[in-house]
């Protein structure tokens, strides 16, 4: 079985001249093998095609996948059209259980939960003729999912379902909080949803004034106040902070005790504790995507790190997502870069304070905190984008600030802005260091109007590390980035530091990114929305037990290496506790 995938955003026959079709050796023998259709876009017939591959060579600007498919592979679930993303396999709902999907972007996830939902009707691939839900039904007869599919195909399902992208609710809804809430509250349990993630204080606020976090518990709320026979959340972590974080994931349990819940989600701490099965998800992005049969969510979470599925007898990726323990086990001795001094900053309602420290050459500073509670505020300190009321920043030193919340909304090509960043764009240097680890020569022609979350996301990152600066801030460059996008881009900081002997600010809300990435850490205490209080920097032990002790949460690594969180009230949870450690207990469980 071969699938050949034609990127339609990447297409460009105009600027490329066609080569996909020149080049081809079927074309040339006098096939059909590959034509320019109607929309000025390729089309590659795949009965004709023999896998040769010099189109995909060819073609600038890497629009075109050729790919040879496993044996077993031999029913797609859906395709998006001809030469489009074919996906293979269903999660499978299961009740009183959280069932979690873990996989990169452009996997497939949110297609299943679409189809799962009843938003969309499978085709089984074939997407030049219609198919019925009695096809789907054949397909799925004797099956775990043949009850529900037919429950789904008759309408008889009710589902909730919690977007991915909560930032398009504003563009659908323009009344207040409360008014959207009221419509949602089908079983007299809103009160409670909005006293435990919050958002009393919200209600009269106009959805279009919200922040990405306040739009995340509003989207989450509405969600579980819906009376629904299934729940589909889709990513429920994105810009929530720790507290948020684990305040949704104890309502998700709760929920589940009464309703099957699927959840789709990248930060790998809350899964973990969250989910009582997963299904990981692989193949290649935006080209095919398979969805496995469920496994135990220690087992399913390790073999997808592994990249090695034994059951399957399929290896997905060539190297182990490994956690490195350098940051808790070698204390940093560098040379100090500049000292920022105690500053104060008030607002109307919201008063910072920060205790004096310095940034060393070199390292990296991870910073945690709630929402809320004042670390943007810091890194705009630190920018220079907001004065202190109190204290004077040194600005001879030169910084490049991410802000956490992005704008996509100019015209230009990712090229053309990474051009105007900087003159290295075309070296060697730029290609290895910058371009490879964030993904980025397949999107160098697309506009940045058109690009999703976490494309602009790794954008932001590109560009604040393309400029030539002594002290790098990055507001939670992990936002809609998937776990391995989040590794490696971990680790691209951390060497950019290193190798420029330049210091490296992050903020972030993954506590496996921070420990991954730290050489140090910042605290910040307070209350959220009234007053914060930076406190440190402090070595990664203190620190992190610091901000965990507040959180009420321990912290332990298993055999792979990989931390995980003691589940509450756990026998390893309880003597943590007791002994002061919730900062990692070395144990081989």
């Amino acid at each position: 079985m071969r699938i050949a995938v034609v990127h339609r955003d990447r297409c460009h026959p105009v600027k490329c001249g066609t080569e996909c079709v020149l080049y081809c050796p079927r074309v040339r023998t006098g096939d059909e093998t590959v034509i320019i259709g109607d929309d000025q876009k390729a089309v590659i017939s795949e009965e004709l095609c023999v896998g040769c591959g010099i189109c995909v060579k060819k073609c600038p600007f890497d629009a075109i996948d050729i790919v040879n498919l496993p044996e077993h592979l031999d029913q797609p679930i859906h395709r998006y059209g001809r030469n489009g993303f074919v996906l293979y396999g269903l999660p499978i709902p299961v009740e009183g259980k959280v069932t979690g999907i873990l996989g990169p972007n452009g996997i497939g996830k949110s297609t299943s939960v679409k189809i799962l939902s009843g938003m969309l009707v499978p085709n089984l691939g074939r997407s030049d003729e219609e198919v019925t839900w009695d096809d789907v039904l054949d397909l799925y007869q004797g099956t775990e999912l043949f009850d529900y599919l037919k429950l789904l195909s008759q309408k008889s399902v009710k589902v909730a379902v919690k977007p991915q992208y909560i930032d398009q609710i504003p563009k659908v809804f323009s009344g207040s909080v409360r008014e959207l809430l009221a419509t949602t509250d089908e079983r007299g349990r809103l009160g409670y949803y909005i006293e435990r993630l919050s958002l009393t204080n919200l209600l009269d606020r106009p959805i279009r004034t919200l922040s990405g976090g306040e739009l995340q518990r509003v989207a989450l709320a509405a969600s579980f106040a819906r009376d629904a026979d299934f729940y589909f959340l889709d990513e429920i972590t994105p810009y929530l902070d720790v507290y948020q974080r684990m305040a949704a994931a104890n309502l998700v349990r709760e929920l589940a005790m009464e309703r099957p819940v699927v959840i789709v989600e990248h930060d790998l701490a809350i899964l973990d504790m969250l989910a009582d099965t997963v299904h990981i998800a692989y193949g290649e992005p935006a080209v095919f995507g398979v969805i496995t049969h469920p496994k135990g969510v220690r087992v399913g979470i390790n073999q997808y790190l592994e990249g090695f599925l034994p059951e399957e007898n399929v290896r997905f990726r060539s190297y182990a997502v490994a956690f490195d323990t350098r940051a808790h086990t070698a204390a940093t001795n560098r040379e100090v870069l500049f000292e920022f001094p105690a500053m104060t900053k008030r607002f109307d309602r919201f008063m910072l304070s920060v205790e004096g420290g310095e940034i060393r050459k070199g390292e990296v500073l991870g910073v945690l905190g709630a929402n809320g509670i004042g670390k943007s505020t810091f890194a705009g300190l630190l920018a220079g984008v907001i004065e202190p009321d109190t204290g004077t920043m040194d600005r001879r030193v030169r910084i490049s600030y991410k802000p956490q919340y992005l704008k996509g909304d100019i015209e230009a090509t990712v090229e053309e802005i990474l051009r105007q960043t900087t003159t290295k764009f075309d070296t060697s240097y730029y290609q290895h260091e910058i371009l490879e680890p964030l993904s980025l020569s397949q999107m160098l022609q697309a506009p940045v109007n058109t690009l999703s979350g976490g494309e602009l996301q790794r954008v932001a990152i590109a560009i604040c590390l393309s400029r030539d600066a002594d002290l790098y801030i990055l507001d939670e460059p992990s936002a809609h980035l998937d776990v391995e996008q989040r590794v490696r881009i971990s680790r691209m900081i951390r060497k950019h530091a290193e190798s420029r002997e330049a210091s490296t600010l992050v903020i972030d809300h993954d506590i496996y990114v921070i420990d991954m990435i730290s050489d140090r850490i910042l605290v910040f205490e307070g209350e959220p929305g009234v007053q914060g209080r930076a406190a440190g920097p402090f070595d990664m032990a203190a620190g992190m037990n610091r901000f965990l002790k507040a959180l009420g949460i321990t912290f332990r690594r298993d055999k792979s290496g990989r931390p995980r969180i003691n589940k509450p009230g756990s026998f390893l949870d309880r003597e943590q506790i007791a002994a002061g450690d919730y900062y990692y207990a070395e144990i081989s469980k």
